[in-house]
């Protein structure tokens, strides 16, 4: 994948999870504090971009992933090619100040989210972590073995 998409895919992740100190913030996070970004690129080139929206009853809460993904469904999209997940964890509120960091190892996607960008194919998958310093680029697939899909395409043949 080309160093210009992803550039492109990281900054567009990163506009919709934007500094806590901001009064227009999209990353809606207020009981885990880790706010998260993704970015999904179709295949005829869009980007179409989402975010966490936690919830108190945790298992309503949306993750960036699926969030982009019925972002774009809604908006006619179906076919993707990938996905690029960025995220910042809220450490320390001292004097109603709190710091923003990002997480020292890679970022992947939840069980939940893996089924769902899988029903669209096998996407590559552009993870990152220093602030989007560093990226590592890998297929759905490598980190999704035996899923629903698979299971499905052995069941179906």
């Amino acid at each position: 994948m080309e160093k210009e998409i992803i550039l492109e895919l990281l900054e567009k992740a990163r506009s919709v999870r934007k500094d806590f100190e901001q009064s227009l913030e999209n990353a809606y996070a207020p009981y885990s504090k880790f706010r998260v970004g993704a970015s999904l690129l179709t295949t005829d080139g869009q980007i179409i971009t989402g975010c966490n929206v936690e919830n108190l009853a945790y298992g309503s809460t949306t993750c960036a992933e699926r969030t982009s993904v019925c972002k774009a469904v809604s908006e006619g999209y179906r076919k993707f090619s990938a996905c690029l997940i960025t995220s910042l964890v809220q450490f320390c509120k001292v004097l109603n100040i709190y710091k923003l960091r990002d997480l020292k190892d890679w970022i992947f996607p939840c069980g939940n989210c893996r089924t769902t960008l899988e029903e669209f194919g096998d996407l590559t998958l552009i993870l990152s972590k220093n602030e989007g310093q560093e990226t590592k680029i890998m297929k759905l697939s490598e980190i999704h073995v035996g899923s629903f899909a698979t299971m499905n395409k052995l069941l179906n043949k």
